[in-house]
């Protein structure tokens, strides 16, 4: 099995994303990746489900960090959810809960996107 898997699926104006494993040094482009992919495609709000997601190194918090200008200068947002404790622990640490919103789960963060996009 891979280190990491990501699906992602529409659910009308947002993008979800969801990691699967760890997002480490070996895995970190693939995630990189499927990020700008949905960016390239004009998909700029962006639902990172975390619940099947055991770690992530500053690698991909910095992959995330390096699309979030972009992705808001578009009217858009990365929003956070699922965040399993070790892994919320990591975002903590580092001023992330900060930066982004983080929601318990898929409902209360497509609730909060819902208005995000204006016209």
């Amino acid at each position: 099995m891979a280190d990491l898997s990501i699906a992602v699926r529409q659910v009308g104006e947002v993008a979800v994303l969801l990691p699967a494993g760890f997002i480490n040094a070996h895995t970190v482009r693939e995630f990189e990746e499927a990020l700008e992919g949905l960016v390239q495609d004009g998909r700029y709000l962006i639902l990172l489900n975390c619940k099947d997601l055991n770690y992530i190194s500053s690698a991909g918090l910095g992959a995330i960090m390096g699309l979030i200008e972009t992705v808001r200068e578009h009217g858009g947002d990365i929003l956070l959810s699922n965040l399993q404790d070790n892994v919320f622990a990591i975002f903590d640490t580092l001023g992330f809960t900060q930066l982004y919103r983080v929601f318990a789960d898929e409902d209360q963060a497509m609730a909060a996107a819902a208005p995000e996009r204006k016209g």
